[in-house]
């Protein structure tokens, strides 16, 4: 027997989109950001590295060592003169009009104690090295002084400290931080700019979406319209005609069932009429109650294939419905024993088919009262879903026989699936209101003992 060889790559590959899609974000607005986000910081990642390595860091070494030297010419100079009042002056003056750099002789003073810079602090770090090379004397950097300054104090002679002023833009890139401001501002416009452009072009699918959903839930779609790019218009259009020949196909369904239906009442009218001349005949007793039979099959044949007759949804109140449900089930019941209760249910309205949804209750609230002596039904709203639980006492249906319930015409041993004419179409009919909703029935143990259905519906 031969396999197929798979090759690792593959494996590794199907992992690799496991994982993404496992932290991606579910969205397709929020996925779409991600892409156009993620380049473009990287893009700002390695364009700030490069200007901090070839721009900011370049000049800042050669700004910074061409300081350093004329600090050391200027140092030089002195120690050549007569160390006068006159040479200090003059030394001041070639300082200002030759290197730009304005110089104070502080007598009497002591350096400050010198820092060691900080990783961020290009300029500090660089200048102390040229410094101690240039001028072989203590000195103290500062390149945070007032009114955007450098200041640099060199030990020229014992008590004499020389302070040497400049403008940033003569020591270091002072320009770099506001290019990158320019650049990360630029950057947040574009993105801005691309957010909104984006959002515009994937609310039309989020509308085209809300539609399909709306549609499949039997809710009014009349006011969509097909806009956005032109792939989006063309799935809009093609919702929009798959929504007619829907249209068309249930109408013409219900038409043609709709003289089906009159056809057969015409010739039941017609046994009815011809029993009536008869008159009351014990042997004719059988033959009403099996017209009366054909009556009730005809109109749950007709209520099986009919679903929800294109009813549209409307604010139903959840326990008024459930009540007159209750009342409906007991008054065709008169001679049932069987108790039927109410506990928790939510009061908040919910969009549904208001007759489809009490004649689901109706067909699963009549089932478990005609096996069960207790029967009772509760509620709640949960995950957005309203969930509708009938459970009884009866003998339940076994869990392998569960999924069989649903199918039209079967019957169970038990007859769980029943409805009150015994076509097997009880449970077919509740499971088809359900969908027709977007929702479904589940089938469990009971607490009670019996069966519990489970109604989910979306809210």
């Amino acid at each position: 027997m031969s396999t197929e060889f798979q090759p690792p790559t593959a494996t590794l590959y199907n992992r690799f989109n496991r994982v993404i899609e496992h932290y991606l974000p579910h969205g397709l607005y929020r996925r779409a950001m991600l892409i156009l986000v993620v380049p473009v910081l990287l893009m700002q990642l390695l364009m700030t590295y490069a200007i901090l390595d070839r721009y900011w860091d370049n000049v800042t070494r050669v700004l910074s060592h061409s300081l350093s030297r004329d600090i050391g010419l200027v140092l030089d100079g002195y120690e050549k003169s007569d160390k006068s009042p006159a040479a200090i002056e003059q030394m001041k003056q070639a300082a200002q009009d030759q290197f730009e750099l304005q110089v104070d002789v502080l007598q009497g003073a002591q350096l400050p104690p010198l820092k060691s810079a900080a990783f961020y602090q290009l300029f500090d770090s660089k200048m102390q090295r040229y410094l101690a090379r240039e001028t072989t004397r203590p000195f103290w950097v500062n390149s945070a002084a007032q009114d955007g300054k450098v200041e640099i104090q060199v030990q020229a002679e014992p008590n004499q400290i020389f302070s040497f002023k400049t403008d940033a833009n003569r020591a270091w890139a002072s320009g770099t931080p506001w290019l990158l401001m320019l650049l990360l501002g630029s950057t947040a416009a574009l993105l801005s700019v691309a957010a909104i452009f984006l959002r515009n072009q994937i609310r039309p699918i989020l509308e085209l979406a809300k539609a399909a959903q709306d549609f499949g839930l039997g809710r009014d779609t009349a006011n969509f319209r097909p806009r956005g790019a032109t792939e989006v218009r063309s799935a809009g259009l093609a919702f929009m005609d798959m929504r007619r020949r829907i249209a068309r196909h249930v109408e013409q369904r219900t038409a043609m069932l709709a003289g089906v239906s009159h056809d057969l009442r015409t010739i039941l009218t017609r046994f009815k009429l011809e029993l009536a001349v008869i008159g009351d005949n014990p042997k004719v007793h059988p033959l009403k109650e099996d017209v009366d039979e054909m009556q009730h099959m005809l109109e749950d044949y007709m209520a099986f294939v009919k679903g929800d007759g294109g009813e549209q949804v409307v604010a139903v109140s959840v326990p008024e419905a459930v009540a007159a449900t209750i009342e409906s089930v007991e008054r065709d019941r008169p001679d049932s024993d069987t108790v039927i209760a109410t506990g928790t249910l939510p009061h908040d309205n919910v969009l549904l088919k208001s007759n489809a949804f009490r004649r689901l209750l109706a067909n699963l609230i009549g089932n478990a009262a005609r096996y069960g002596t207790k029967v009772n039904v509760t509620g709640e709203i949960k995950d957005q879903r309203l969930w509708i639980y009938v459970d009884d006492n009866g003998p339940g249906i076994p869990p392998e026989e569960r999924e069989h319930a649903f199918r039209p015409f079967v019957r169970l041993d038990n007859a769980r699936n029943l409805d009150e004419t015994g076509t097997g179409l009880g449970l077919a009919i509740a499971l088809d209101i359900a969908h027709a909703h977007g929702g479904d029935i589940l089938l469990d143990d009971s607490p009670m003992g019996g069966l519990r259905a489970s109604v989910k519906l979306p809210v």
